[in-house]
């Protein structure tokens, strides 16, 4: 285990940011994740997973440590289910195909979304229809203040949308060093109403799925809508859908009649902050280094050089165009440093 010095974080953030870290360590076992954190010469840390969910607007004056703990095991099986644990520093995508690949079902939807698995709890990701938090089981967590190993059960976690307890109460706290998940083994309950999924089996000429078709159905239409952070800088999704009361909605309908929306509850909806996006005028637009997607107007894009900072600025020139058109506020998923 070697702490390097003035480490530059662009190969370690999927927005491509060329910000720096006074001292990086890479972690790949928990006895030197222990040690690292007993470290009273380095107070300021800051920890990082697969970058994807981050925003770097400034150089780190402190210490970077990369969670990097590797493995995935089976924990328990029976019949019809199994409960599969994944190390932190595991790609989630690698993690998805593998689960698939030994047909363990629930987890197919989630297919091709950036990031280890460590951070995943924290943001309770999801995508066409399914959630973590519907094959999640528990988590262990080291508390940084006491290097304590400590087990977080599925009540424990408050999950919501695009949050869970490691955002609130927990955040900064604990480091997510192993994730414990229960799938299914046959009679796969497929999530494929999501309409995308639905039309993109029709053109596979998939009539009766499986969670294998799931899968690369999913991986065509993220490919298809969302770039490559190897090939272009960003964070997929920037922005969380708002959520908003009827009343508020039906007032926009009389404005914006295509204006589309999925039921929360009898008196709220959620609205695709990519189409408010989208209709404020800025899928697409262009301000040289840096943007938003072309096909996706969720996706703000680092073209090479932005800088933080520009990315920032966008994200609220966006944040407060959608505010005067719509009256809606949205609100940035990314993490921002």
């Amino acid at each position: 285990m070697l702490i390097q010095n003035n480490i530059s974080l662009k190969p370690y953030n999927t927005f491509g940011i060329d910000a720096h870290a006074k001292h990086f360590v890479s972690v790949n076992n928990l006895e030197d994740l222990k040690h690292i954190l007993s470290l009273k010469n380095q107070p300021n840390k800051l920890i990082l997973g697969g970058g994807s969910n981050i925003l770097l607007t400034q150089d780190f004056d402190g210490l970077v440590i990369r969670i990097n703990l590797k493995g995935i095991k089976i924990i328990s099986e029976n019949e019809d289910s199994v409960l599969v644990q994944a190390n932190a520093g595991e790609n989630w995508h690698e993690f998805v195909l593998w689960c698939i690949n030994n047909d363990f079902g629930g987890i197919e939807n989630l297919s091709l979304i950036p990031g280890n698995v460590g951070t995943a709890p924290i943001q309770n990701i999801g995508a066409y229809g399914v959630e973590l938090k519907d094959i999640f089981e528990s988590c262990e967590a080291i508390e940084l203040s006491t290097q304590t190993i400590k087990s977080f059960y599925k009540a424990d976690c408050n999950f919501g949308y695009r949050n869970s307890v490691f955002k609130q109460e927990a955040k900064g706290k604990f480091i997510i060093i192993s994730v414990n998940f229960k799938l299914s083994k046959k009679q796969h309950n497929l999530s494929i109403n999501y309409g995308a999924i639905t039309s993109q089996l029709e053109v596979m000429q998939v009539s009766k799925p499986t969670i294998q078709d799931v899968s690369k159905a999913v991986i065509s239409i993220r490919e298809s809508k969302l770039p490559n952070p190897k090939e272009i800088g960003n964070s997929g999704s920037f922005f969380k859908n708002p959520v908003i009361s009827k009343t508020h909605f039906n007032t926009l309908l009389e404005n914006f009649k295509d204006i589309p929306s999925y039921p929360i509850s009898q008196e709220e909806v959620k609205v695709p902050a990519g189409w408010l996006i989208e209709k404020a005028g800025f899928k697409g637009k262009s301000f040289g280094a840096y943007g938003v997607h072309k096909n996706q107007a969720l996706v703000l894009v680092n073209y090479g050089k932005a800088k933080g900072i520009d990315i920032l600025n966008l994200s609220k020139l966006i944040q407060k165009t959608v505010m005067r058109i719509f009256g809606i506020s949205i609100e940035a998923e990314v993490n921002i440093l």
